[in-house]
């Protein structure tokens, strides 16, 4: 059996629990290692190469299957919390439905950074599907801390999110040493070079982290959001449901952290932050255009 990269494989020693794509195929001492990214979870990992095997399709199937219901419940669960959010809004801006609700939103700007185009290009198609304004743009890791100033410039946003791959190697020191994780000193940079532009929590929201990432420093650094308190796999779409909450959540209104949460695929394990401010605007009139002299719009 040959595996060669971007195939869609698993490890035999930990029973094919998650699908991963190969990237790299190094040799080492007579011996072949492959790096791996998951398919569905933001973990990188490392793995002989003879542990490896490739998923049949039926086996890719159930384990996508698994994933797929699990966005959907919890798409689903977001969309009813978008929607009692308006409901309220609407209350509000309509004084009790007693004036016409003629307003209109403007959600969160997101900048979302990413170590994996795939991951990505799912977190867009989600973005898209909620309805949130986002910049999208794949970066390898180690260059974020580079560019971020930057992008932060240029594009403004609301919210931040810088994620990619990560994961702890026990090998390599203690959970408490940052430098016992593939990626999160990288993350942990990143986010301190955010604060050095836009140092308020409530002017900028950031989420930083991937599987397994070391939560401490990045909430210390100054994320509002971050994984992996538990140290755990964090599913690829997490960080789209977190923004997403705050996106839709009014300028003047604190959001509690478990209402962040709650609807994740991971939960509290993998996920965790600070009370922070919704980044929502509301504007009025809806129709901003009105109809000149000659019949035409201006």
């Amino acid at each position: 059996m040959t595996i060669n990269i971007m195939d869609i494989v698993g490890r035999v020693s930990y029973h094919c629990d998650i699908m991963f794509r190969v990237i790299d195929i190094k040799e080492q001492d007579g011996k072949k290692q492959a790096v791996l990214y998951g398919e569905d979870i933001r973990l990188i990992a490392d793995a002989p190469y003879e542990d490896l095997i490739l998923m049949s399709q039926s086996d890719r199937r159930k384990l996508a299957q698994e994933y797929r219901s699990l966005e959907e419940q919890s798409l689903e669960l977001f969309r009813q919390e978008v929607f009692l959010l308006k409901e309220k809004r609407e209350f509000t801006v309509t004084d009790g439905y007693s004036k016409p609700g003629n307003y209109f939103q403007l959600p969160g700007r997101v900048l979302h950074l990413d170590g994996d185009p795939f991951y990505l290009k799912k977190c867009l198609s989600l973005y898209e599907k909620i309805g949130i304004p986002v910049t999208g743009l794949h970066f390898n890791e180690k260059d974020m801390p580079k560019i971020i100033g930057d992008l932060i410039e240029y594009h403004r946003p609301d919210i931040l999110v810088i994620t990619g791959h990560d994961a702890y190697s026990k090998a390599k020191g203690d959970k408490s040493d940052i430098q016992a994780y593939r990626h999160s000193k990288h993350f942990v940079q990143t986010v301190r070079e955010a604060r050095k532009k836009i140092p308020n929590l409530d002017q900028l929201v950031i989420f930083a982290g991937a599987c397994q990432s070391h939560f401490e420093s990045l909430i210390h650094a100054g994320a509002n959001f971050a994984s992996s308190p538990s140290r755990v796999n964090i599913h690829a779409l997490d960080p789209v449901y977190i923004v997403s909450k705050i996106s839709f959540t009014p300028f003047n209104e604190h959001i509690n952290v478990w209402d962040v949460l709650r609807n994740t695929l991971t939960g509290q394990r993998g996920l965790g932050g600070i009370e922070s401010k919704g980044v929502l605007r509301i504007g009025m009139p809806f129709n901003l255009q009105e109809e000149s002299t000659d019949g035409e719009m201006v």
